[in-house]
């Protein structure tokens, strides 16, 4: 629903099975996977995606930090991993790198070792990345 009848792309259709984060977004303030979510179930809740972090030509702090710290590899799984440090840099705003990559372990990156995804999460934290 998101990808083909609401035109945004952000959100990747991957596993399918809430395995990958691919598709994470913000249901109500609350990070979810969206394959695992029929659209119906949304119906009257907010819903966040990577594209509605930005706030019209600006990008959210992690957005921007990601670009910042050369985080962006192959893009695939860029912007479960950007709404997945926004939820965690919402509830803790100076996260320990054990508290960063606990909240990312849902997030599968095949192209990096995850240190310069980290150093953005770090990056964020210190530019006030929790705000939505």
């Amino acid at each position: 629903m998101l990808r083909d009848r609401l035109g945004l792309p952000g959100s990747k259709n991957a596993c399918e099975q809430g395995e990958c984060g691919s598709c994470a977004v913000l249901l109500d303030d609350e990070l979810v996977c969206s394959c695992l979510v029929l659209a119906a179930q949304s119906e009257g809740r907010s819903v966040v995606t990577v594209e509605g972090l930005r706030n019209g030509d600006i990008l959210h702090p992690v957005q921007q930090a990601f670009i910042d710290a050369g985080a962006v590899q192959c893009g695939f799984c860029t912007p479960g991993l950007i709404v997945a440090a926004v939820d965690l840099l919402r509830h803790q705003p100076d996260p320990s790198e054990d508290e960063i990559r606990e909240a990312l372990a849902g997030n599968l990156c095949r192209c990096t070792g995850y240190a310069k995804i980290i150093d953005a999460v770090k990056l964020a934290a210190t530019a006030g990345g929790g705000s939505t």
